[in-house]
């Protein structure tokens, strides 16, 4: 093998390893849209925003007390979870249980909620960039491989990489929650058939509580992980939105396996299109993907939802 091939090979293997670690993210993100859309049917257009809070939680619990990014899931997860119910109890079902005019009219009140909670962040901490500026942030972990005689090395950034690794662990949980729980079943029935569910006794409008507070803990948890490698502004969660929108689409909508495919799509195009293309173009690959999908596959990588 020559030299210059195995460059090649280094850089592709390299831009798809960095894919891949960006996609166990995303999917941590579409996890928690697509997890709402499967039981609720309804897109949560202040998800990017619920991140947002979440990242202001990190950057406070680490500028006062020094509490590590990873440390602080453990106050982010139920944090964002009692938020997401809370939201989901006293302002969303109120307007789901009103008949409207205009039968998405929560999908609107989902906008404003967005809005508020930029608007209130700007409030609170200015609209300055801020910043996580923990040790490890610029860490990277090198391994050299033998390739047809020649060695290439690889590199992978640490915090996108322990990231990627709590991220395959709560969705792993998120799986097992739903797959061999009661509550995780009763998620799962009342996303198959809302009425039917209810008819059978379960409390529909408490596991609509449950799954809008998992969704907002999923996201919350993707921002405190990203909290490391990311500028901190109030309309951060505008494009993150935009993603997870874009995940759910991809996946099928509703569809939780769907969403993790869809996740690591999104973070492999993304990867591709800026190193083989061109980097200013790196948000409009998602969206290519994103009608490609839409043309060709109507209903997502995977089909309809499968909560």
């Amino acid at each position: 093998m020559t030299p210059q091939l195995a460059g090649q090979i280094e850089l592709f293997v390299q831009v798809v390893i960095a894919g891949l670690l960006l996609g166990g993210l995303y999917s941590l993100i579409g996890l928690g849209m697509s997890l709402i859309m499967g039981v609720m049917r309804i897109i949560n257009l202040a998800h990017g925003e619920l991140m947002m809070v979440a990242m202001y939680i990190t950057f406070l619990l680490f500028s006062l007390i020094h509490m590590d990014p990873y440390l602080s899931l453990f106050v982010v997860l139920p944090a964002l979870f009692l938020i997401g119910a809370a939201l989901q109890k006293y302002l969303i079902t109120p307007v789901m249980d009103v008949e409207s005019v205009l039968p998405q009219n929560q999908v609107l009140l989902t906008v404003g909620i967005g809005m508020v909670l930029s608007n209130l962040a700007q409030m609170v901490f200015s609209a300055d960039y801020k910043s996580v500026p923990v040790s490890y942030a610029s860490k990277t972990i090198y391994w050299d491989v033998n390739v047809g005689g020649q060695t290439i090395s690889l590199s992978f950034n640490f915090p996108f990489l322990v990231a990627f690794g709590i991220a395959i662990a709560l969705g792993a949980a998120l799986f097992l929650f739903l797959g061999k729980t009661d509550i995780g079943r009763m998620i799962r029935a009342t996303a198959q058939d809302k009425r039917a569910a209810a008819i059978m006794g379960i409390n529909t409008k408490r596991i609509t509580y449950i799954t809008f507070g998992l969704g907002a803990a999923l996201v919350g948890a993707a921002g405190t992980l990203l909290a490391p490698v990311y500028y901190l502004y109030p309309a951060i969660g505008g494009p993150f939105t935009s993603k997870a929108f874009i995940i759910t689409v991809l996946g099928g909508m509703g569809n939780i396996a769907g969403a993790v495919l869809g996740g690591v799509v999104l973070g492999l195009g993304e990867s591709l299109g800026s190193v083989y293309i061109s980097l200013g173009y790196k948000d409009a690959f998602g969206f290519i993907i994103f009608v490609l999908v839409l043309i060709f596959l109507p209903k997502g990588l995977l089909g309809k939802s499968s909560v």
